[in-house]
């Protein structure tokens, strides 16, 4: 099998998912609908408008031609596409707009991503369908004077895009202001040291799904600002793919494992050290190391990503790049990248140190921190160490100290009242302000830290040839009773739609504290040492 064919066979493996989660019958009054929770199942009251989006990647199966591809030409799979674009615009409201979690929430991720699917499906395809054709024109002015809260460059990279795709499709000039106000946006949100802006800080995952906006922009309108920005984005993401092939993880912003192959395939047409990253990620691949992203509503970016990347494959390759035996540390990210011997460490700073560290090509060991279960007023919560925040930190060559709180996890779950409160403000006054409802939903389940009683520290020593980790921990008078404690080694604990996905690395085991923790309530502090040159730790109370 050729190397680009893997793009290939990993995305038209989602593809009888897909077709699964579309009402397929031509007379069903939801024809057309991908969200099989509200067709199917019936259980919930609206349709997401995100999940649309899923008729790119049937366009692009359409006319992928690879061997063994069954859906390549088929008429019924264009016809699904079509009908996908006919009932988005039925389910739409008048302005255009969709909702993806809650009605009247005017979305605007979902209407970016799926005005993206549906202007280059209908261009792919030949379409000739006057009512999606309005329809596409009052998503896109909708999308032109939208201001999402947030700073999620991503979205902003995506309306441009679409915009742009669309006013070639219409040949017209009318959202030519709002293209460049959104591209300007996303220029000055990029970080001087090459990343953009994901909510509060840096996420390599989404960083590439930016720069497959951008490559993308770039090859339709070649502005020098865009490849000074692609260059430096691309030397960003570089540094991200780890020694196994795999891609970002919880040190990261948000958490995610995104990989957006298509942007480098793009830009590695002039920067062959763009085509040099695909080439590693495509070794994880091979490996296995990707992540699995299909469920029901994030299954469609990647198989379309994917599947443009095989499309566009450069087949004059450059020749594998040696990694640099160096310290790359970003202040801005927070973020430190140490690479010596054969090991690697990737570590976040404003995370309380949350860290990957690898040996050759295998990962040793993923570590997101203590996590304590608290007994609080009757109720658990969860302390942990992994969330962005201040921390006190000492970097040396061979010695970084991290000191600071943990922070209560955000593990606000719906309820029957809670759902029905949602319902009746979004049903009334709430469907006039939807920005300030997700603003005040961003601030519960994503963004901000609030300290606990706990403090940690975390001291990691170069030595013989590998990592010592000492870990502690100690509470101070106000503390509650612990009722468990451990580490592992993929845990989050705020929302964000694409983290928390399957990935081979996360096979490690609980380190389980608990028997020790208990020790606090005497005011003593746990102490855990681990050499992360072994699966070996030990842990006692100092």
């Amino acid at each position: 099998m050729m190397q680009k064919d893997l793009f290939a066979r990993e995305a038209l493996a989602q593809i009888p998912k897909i077709l699964t989660l579309c009402d397929r019958n031509p007379h069903s009054p939801t024809y057309g609908c991908f969200d099989r929770n509200f067709w199917h199942y019936k259980i919930i009251d609206f349709p997401s408008g995100m999940s649309q989006e899923f008729v790119l990647p049937l366009a692009l199966a359409y006319e992928t031609e690879l061997a063994d591809n069954p859906f390549y030409r088929q008429a019924a799979v264009r016809d699904w596409v079509e009908a996908g674009m006919v009932y988005a615009a039925k389910s739409a409201h008048r302005d255009g707009s969709c909702d993806d979690y809650f009605p009247f929430e005017r979305a605007g991720g979902a209407a970016a991503f799926s005005l993206l699917a549906f202007v280059e499906s209908y261009r792919r395809l030949g379409l000739q369908n006057e009512r999606v054709l309005r329809f596409l024109v009052r998503r896109a002015d909708w999308l032109a004077h939208h201001q999402e809260s947030g700073q999620l460059t991503n979205h902003q990279a995506l309306i441009g895009l679409g915009l742009e795709l669309l006013s070639r499709l219409l040949n017209t000039s009318q959202w030519d202001r709002a293209k460049a106000l959104r591209i300007e946006k996303v220029l000055s949100w990029q970080n001087a040291e090459g990343w953009f802006q994901e909510y509060e800080g840096c996420d390599p995952g989404y960083h590439t799904l930016t720069i497959s906006c951008l490559a993308w922009l770039y090859r339709l309108t070649p502005d020098p600002r865009l490849k000074e920005s692609l260059e430096q984005a691309v030397a960003l993401a570089a540094h991200f793919v780890h020694p196994d092939g795999s891609f970002g993880g919880e040190y990261t912003s948000r958490n995610t494992y995104n990989y957006f192959p298509y942007g480098f395939e793009l830009a590695g047409q002039w920067l062959p050290a763009a085509l040099s990253i695909n080439d590693r990620f495509l070794h994880g691949l091979a490996a296995g190391k990707a992540p699995c992203y299909a469920d029901d509503h994030i299954i469609g970016h990647h198989t379309w990503n994917y599947l443009l990347a095989w499309q566009d494959f450069v087949p004059q390759r450059p020749a594998p790049d040696l990694r640099p035996k160096s310290t790359i540390w970003l202040k801005q990210a927070q973020i430190l990248i140490d690479r010596r011997d054969d090991t690697e460490l990737f570590l976040a700073l404003n995370k309380g140190g949350v860290f990957k560290v690898f040996k050759g090509d295998r990962l040793l060991t993923s570590d997101t921190q203590f996590s304590l279960q608290v007994k609080q007023g009757g109720k658990l919560k969860n302390a942990v160490g992994h969330l962005v925040g201040p921390c006190q930190t000492q970097i040396n060559p061979d010695d970084i100290l991290i000191r600071g709180n943990l922070g209560w996890a955000k593990q606000k779950q719906m309820t029957p009242l809670n759902l029905m409160i949602l319902r009746v403000v979004m049903l009334t006054v709430g469907r006039f302000f939807p920005n300030l409802i997700r603003t005040l939903l961003q601030k519960m389940l994503i963004v901000g830290k609030a300290n606990t009683p706990y403090q940690f520290s975390r001291h990691l020593r170069w030595q013989d040839g590998h990592w010592h980790l000492t870990d502690e921990l100690r509470a101070d008078s106000s503390w509650q009773p612990v009722v468990a404690a451990g580490i592992g080694g993929d845990q989050t604990s705020i929302y964000v739609v694409m983290s928390r996905t399957y990935q081979a690395g996360q096979l490690q085991p609980w380190l389980d504290l608990t028997a020790n923790v208990h020790q606090l309530a005497d005011g003593q502090v746990l102490k855990v040492e681990r050499s992360l040159s072994t699966d070996h730790h030990q842990s006692h109370p100092d």
